[in-house]
């Protein structure tokens, strides 16, 4: 009976040091193949600014943060505003004409009659935007998340063709 114990403590500890190994392996690989997160030293964050106005045209502006900003007028026209995130602003009127805005959250804006002319929009998130009266000609919307009632409004104005993508404004909102 003691021997049959003594096996069993024998086995006991053989599988708890090969599991203690190969945890202690995971966690080496896992510490040498890691890369340490930086925090971007040149975040722009115009949270709560007054932008009405102002003058982007042509900015790098990637990752930045207009968070409840106010920019009725404001001139995007041919700025990289990839995955900037831009929600519950206010954009009346706004010139994006030419704009990339690839990966941006733009959640809860007013882009009522902005110039929206071949932006590019892809992969945006785009939910409760609302679009009246917006220039959308040659925009591209493509793999872009927009409510159903705002792409069944653009459908019915939507017309021409990317000049960067040349994807169709129709085909990238899936108008049938």
């Amino acid at each position: 009976m003691k021997i049959a114990t003594s096996k069993g403590i024998n086995r006991f500890l053989q599988r708890l040091l090969g599991l203690l190994l190969v945890l202690g392996l995971a966690w080496l690989w896992i510490s040498l193949s890691a890369t340490p997160a930086y925090a971007q030293d040149n975040t722009v964050n115009y949270t709560y600014t007054d932008l009405t106005n102002r003058d982007f045209s042509g900015a790098n502006l990637v990752g930045a943060v207009f968070g409840a900003a106010e920019m009725r007028g404001t001139n995007f026209q041919g700025a990289d505003l990839t995955s900037a995130i831009l929600t519950k602003g206010v954009m009346l009127e706004a010139n994006l004409e030419g704009a990339n805005l690839s990966r941006a959250l733009v959640d809860r804006v007013t882009l009522d009659q902005a110039n929206l002319k071949n932006a590019i929009l892809v992969e945006a998130i785009m939910m409760r935007t609302r679009f009246y009266d917006a220039e959308i000609t040659g925009a591209d919307f493509t793999d872009a998340i927009i409510d159903p009632y705002q792409v069944s409004l653009m459908c019915k104005r939507a017309r021409g063709v990317n000049p960067v993508t040349g994807v169709a404004t129709k085909d990238s909102l899936g108008c049938r």
